[in-house]
Order: structure tokens, then sequence, then C-alpha cells
């Protein structure tokens, strides 16, 4: 019998009026994977940094056993801001020593892509104070992750990992032996990884064998059984069940859900999307023509990301653009929406890219955009419209959206500014579906969204007739929201992938194995030809990555003064100092591309 590590007993925590946990009994025993699931707001974190008493209990006792060790992931790090990589990580270790730690080595490629750490200029001697929260947090994830802890509780562990990552961990996690508390939105690893779920609401926790495909029956089933009304039972989770079992099979390793009473429940759930259908109902709103990409260029600055692409977006096209940091992901949908937004006078640096008259775009972008914080979220969506055609004789009002998305009646009368990050995420989203579109680009579009959420957004678009294109690094909502994969593999090209995210891993890995096997022995330096240092290198490079990030900077400033110059064009003096403002830029962004392209010579 397993050993139990952890244990809560009647444990209650109220945060001003608010109970989080009501008299919650849980344990945790070795070797337990445990999934923690629940709306944004309903106590998950509060959960686990009792379980992990970074936070005291109100009332009720929390039981560590007296040998446990405790590796914990929390929302914000411990790292001192003044240290190397080298010394929060591996603690000084000499190279040998580290270098002959498979552990160790598994690690630092697993999570930053190799041992050098490739995407920081000193690699392992690089200081931590001036990262960015992303690469604060995976330095976080190493350290813990090669100690030896009885107990991991993650927090958001897949935040800022892309697709290879998040894959590695999942692989990493469940050839350990510490058990494991993890809060994720992430629902494909919660499959790969999980064998129990806490599903939190509203100061209850509710316990499930097996992962989030077993979960989701159990829920559905638990509400079956307790004979809800008629449109209780015709919820989300039994066509999310229906995907589940109807779609990608072995969600799991091996599905622990009774296959008899899953199809019983599911039996008059028709498919999640009928694609047929969706694809006419498309064609008729945007006729023949969407985008038609003609032997395209897409540069960021100086750096050309992807050449000679000659592509088709048609009507009711729904694809997921997956691809390696940097490949040019974004750039390539801002490349087709600066051509949207300006009917096709906007062209790429070479090629052409072809709109059809009636596209209409909404585009989500990683950045939340900024709304009047004193307008309530009701007012904020009827702002852009009251009632939205979702099509096949479908229509909602501006309410009925905002409960679909979370808002409940007495939520929509709360000022934008009292948001939450996630919250404003979701009305962003509305607006953007407010406003009709028949295409949509959605760049992360799960970034801060809890899982019933994501199914509510997933049913939505299961009946959206148009075009979509979708950049995710969460793989479960790209199989569920999309028919087509492409890639960017970093060689400057766009592929289609029949297999989908199974393909892409496996092709990534091909690509790193090649790259390790064909990797030439350091030449000789010529004797008339003066080296860089290492150190000059180092420094070289430092340069170029922050030249790099300003120049993203100054495409979104060029961006938004085009906007507003458009917005304003009746205003003469308005116009002239917006445009003086574009020449500045324009002439910084000069001078930056040929620093880049001396900097990027020497390196």
């Amino acid at each position: 019998m397993a050993a139990n590590l952890v244990n809560l007993e009647a444990v209650d925590k109220v945060y001003g009026t608010r109970a989080l946990l009501d008299g919650v009994s849980l344990g945790v025993n070795e070797g337990d994977r445990i999934g923690v699931v629940g709306r944004n707001g309903d106590g998950k974190t509060t959960l686990i940094r009792v379980l992990a008493k970074l936070e005291e209990a109100d009332k009720g006792r929390v039981t560590h056993a007296g040998h446990i060790s405790l590796g914990v992931l929390t929302q914000h790090d411990s790292l001192d801001p003044a240290a190397t990589i080298r010394h929060e990580v591996i603690r000084d270790m000499d190279d040998h020593e580290w270098a002959g730690n498979a552990k160790i080595r598994d690690v630092l490629t697993g999570l930053f892509g190799g041992l050098d750490l490739p995407g920081f200029a000193d690699g392992l001697d690089t200081v931590i104070g001036p990262l960015s929260g992303g690469e604060r947090r995976r330095i976080a994830l190493a350290k813990l992750l090669i100690g030896e802890p009885d107990l991991i509780v993650l927090d958001e562990p897949t935040n800022h990992l892309d697709v290879e990552g998040i894959s590695w961990l999942a692989a990493h996690l469940r050839a350990r032996r510490s058990a494991l508390v993890c809060v994720t939105h992430d629902r494909w690893f919660l499959d790969q990884v999980c064998t129990r779920m806490w599903d939190v609401q509203r100061g209850t926790v509710h316990e499930y064998e097996g992962g989030y495909s077993d979960y989701v029956f159990a829920r559905a089933e638990r509400e079956r059984i307790a004979a809800t009304e008629e449109a209780k039972r015709q919820n989300l989770m039994r066509k999310e069940l229906a995907w589940l079992r109807r779609g990608a099979p072995a969600r799991t390793s091996k599905p622990r859900f009774r296959i008899e009473a899953a199809n019983e429940l599911i039996a008059d759930v028709p498919p999640p999307r009928d694609s047929s259908e969706l694809m006419k109902f498309a064609s008729a709103r945007l006729g023949r023509t969407v985008f038609d990409l003609e032997d395209v260029t897409v540069q960021a600055g100086p750096k050309v990301l992807i050449e000679h692409l000659t592509w088709q977006l048609g009507p009711g096209d729904r694809i997921g653009l997956v691809g390696v940091n940097g490949a040019g992901k974004t750039s390539l949908l801002r490349v087709l929406a600066e051509a949207a937004r300006t009917e096709g006078e906007k062209q790429p640096a070479k090629g052409k890219v072809v709109v059809g008259r009636t596209v209409r775009l909404a585009y989500l972008s990683q950045e939340v955009a900024e709304l009047d914080p004193a307008k309530r979220v009701l007012e904020a969506v009827q702002q852009v419209r009251d009632r939205v055609d979702l099509g096949k004789g479908r229509e909602m009002t501006a309410g009925q959206l905002c409960e679909k998305f979370g808002f409940t009646k007495e939520k929509q009368w709360t000022p934008v500014g009292d948001l939450s990050g996630g919250e404003r995420r979701r009305l962003q989203l509305l607006r953007l579906l407010m406003d009709e579109p028949n295409v949509l680009f959605l760049d992360e579009p799960t970034n801060d969204l809890d899982i019933e959420t994501l199914t509510q957004l997933e049913d939505l678009l299961d009946g959206w007739p148009g075009s979509m294109v979708v950049i995710s690094h969460d793989r479960y909502f790209v199989e569920r929201t999309t028919d087509r994969v492409f890639a960017l593999l970093g060689d400057r090209a766009l592929r289609m992938l029949p297999r989908g995210l199974d393909e892409y891993l496996e092709r990534r890995q091909q690509v790193v194995e090649a790259a390790v096997a064909t990797a030439p022995a350091p030449a000789a330096p010529a004797a008339d030809v003066k080296q860089k240092s290492a150190g000059e290198l180092r420094a070289a490079q430092k340069e170029l990555q922050k030249i790099e990030r300003r120049l993203d900077r100054i495409g979104e400033q060029e961006a938004k003064l085009h906007e507003r110059i458009a917005a304003q064009a009746t205003d003469f003096e308005a116009v002239a100092k917006l445009d003086a403002e574009l020449r500045e830029l324009s002439g910084e962004r000069e001078e930056l591309e040929m620093r880049w392209l001396e900097l990027a010579e020497d390196v």
C-alpha cells in the first residue's frame, strides 16, 4: 500500500466574504499524479498553496509526512536576480560533473533546447535579473526538476512552453517516481500525465479517477444520474465527450472509463461540427477567395522568416499553425491582417497577397487590447453590437453571449478596470465575435482562460461559419477546433502535416538529431582573419537580440500610428503630427537594420 504524503482534514479558507475552500478533506499518496481543474477564481491555486503550507488554513488541519521533501513551482518565482542561471539551477557544479549527469542534461535540453542554452546570450552564465517572466519561470522549473523531491506541486507549468517543451515535460513527469499535484488548463497534458483529477467548484473539491478524458465522462455521467434539468443534461461536457470518443483515439494510454456507458450517454449527440454544411455557408459569406499568397516573403526587420510562399486560405478552412518560436507564425498573420486592413494596398516585402472582397477579419493578438476601464462589461460588448448572428438561424444577445463566456448577470455590471487578466482576455474574444467577422485569426487564444471557458469557446467555434487560423501551444485546443495543421519548422517554408501535431513533433525530433549528427568540427582560424573573442561574440549576440526586440516594438508602433492616421484622416494637423512620428520611427528602424546586418556578419 502506498504511503500517505499529505493530508487535508476539514480545511476552510476564506478571502473577504468568499469561502474558496469549505470543509475540504483530501489526501496525496506516493505515486499519485493529480491534476487540479476548475474555473478561474474558484480556488485552485489557493488549494495547492494550502496543501504545500505556503498559506495557512483558517480551519482544519494540513499534515505532511515527517520525511517528505517538497518541490513547488508557484506563479511567482523566488530566484535571486543577481545570480546566474548556473548558480540557481546546477549550484556551480563543475562542468564535467553536471555534464556527466543524465538527468541534468535531459532537463536542460528539454526546457532550453540545448546544453548551451541557445536562447540566452551568456548561456548558463546569464544573469537572471534582466530576463523576462517566461524565461525566469523556465529556470525555476529546471531548478525544481533537477532536484529529487518526494512531492512536486506545479502551478501552470506549461505556461511559456511551446508544443515540444510541453511534450517533453509530460514524458519527463511520467517517468519520475515523485508524486505530483498540478494545476493546469492544458487538457492534453492532463491526459498524458495524470491518474487522478480534483475539480474545484465553489468551495468544494470533487475527486475523479483517471486523466482529463475520464474526468469529462465521469462528470457528465454524474450529472445524468443526478437527473438535472434537460438544459443541464445537454451541457458542453456531453458534446466534448462525443469528440473525445469519436475523434483522436487513445487520448489516454489506457482508457479507464466504461465504453458502453460512454456510448449510451452520447448516443444522441451529433458530431461537434458539420464540416460540409459549414463550408457551404462560409462560401456563401466569403465567395471563392479569402487570402491567396503568391511567392510571398515574410520578414521581421532584415531577418527573412518565410520565403517563396504560395498558399491559399479558402472559405471555411480551419487551420492550426504551429512552429518553433521565432519561425514567423505571428509575422505571417500580421502580413495577412495588414493586407486585409488596407484592402490589398499594403503588401509584404516580396510577393503578392490577394484579399477577397467580402473578407471581414477579426484578429485576436497576444496583447490584450486596452478597453475603457470605467465601462461595464455588458456596455463594452454592446458598444460593438447588441445582437450577433451565429449562422443557421442562431442569434444571441450581448447579454446571452456574456453568460456563455462566464460573465454572469451580476458580473456583467462589473467595471472593466476591476477584471482580472483572464477575464479581460475573455471580454476581448467576446467583442471580436460580436462584430460578426467571417475570418478569424487567433494568436494564443487560450492564454489566461480556464478549462470551462475553453470548452465554451470551442463549442461556439464549432458552429461558426468562416475561415480560421489558430496559433496555439495548447495541443488540445488546436486538435479540437481545426481540421488541418500547417507548420513552420524554421527552414523558411510552410508545410501541411497530414498527421497533425504528432507528425510535427516527429519532424522536429528528426531536425534536432540531424543537426547533432552533421555538426562540423570547429575550423582552424585563418591566419589573416582577426578572430572575435568569446566575450565579444556573446556581446554581439546580446545586442542582436536587443535590436530584434526593438524592431518588433517599432513594427507594432508603426501599425498603431497607421490606424490612428486612418481614423483622423480629416484632421490635417493631427495627421501631420502622426506622420512626423512615423518618419522618426522609420529612421530609427533603418539605423537598427544596418547595425543588425553588421553584427550578423560578425557573429
